[in-house]
């Protein structure tokens, strides 16, 4: 019998490519709203909106280090229940979410095989019967 992480590997490995993208992608695009932000706050010339876009862009590191992080976050608090994700069935979710790449989630996604010789294509066989009643 297997369990429910190791079926559905795939689902996981998918989620940790996305979770993978989004780590990316939130640094990107705080540094990208940050010079904007201050930017036109410069520009304005006024130091209200200066300090104002400061503390935006401060907080947005904030959240931005807290996405980055969220997976030793929620690693941290699963040890703190006493929850182990290094041995037993969540480790294959955990694996595969957080390392979509490794060979250890490799190992549990199945591979589908387009190239097998059993999946003959059966070509329809046109009998007689048939082009009569064309």
């Amino acid at each position: 019998m297997s369990s429910f992480c190791a079926e559905t590997a795939g689902i996981w490995k998918v989620i940790g490519y996305v979770i993978y993208v989004i780590r990316i992608a939130i640094p990107i695009i705080i540094i990208l709203l940050g010079t904007l932000d201050l930017g036109k706050a410069v520009i304005a010339g006024e130091d209200k909106k200066i300090k104002e876009a400061q503390k935006s862009f401060l907080m947005r590191i904030v959240y931005g280090i807290a996405v980055f992080f969220v997976f030793q976050i929620v690693y941290v608090i699963f040890n703190m229940l006493g929850l182990d994700l290094n041995t037993g069935e969540p480790r294959v979710c955990w694996i595969c979410a957080t390392k979509p790449n490794s060979d250890e989630c490799k190992s549990y996604v199945k591979d589908v095989d387009f190239d097998s010789s059993d999946d003959e294509i059966n070509e329809p066989v046109i009998t007689e019967h048939s082009k009569e009643e064309a």
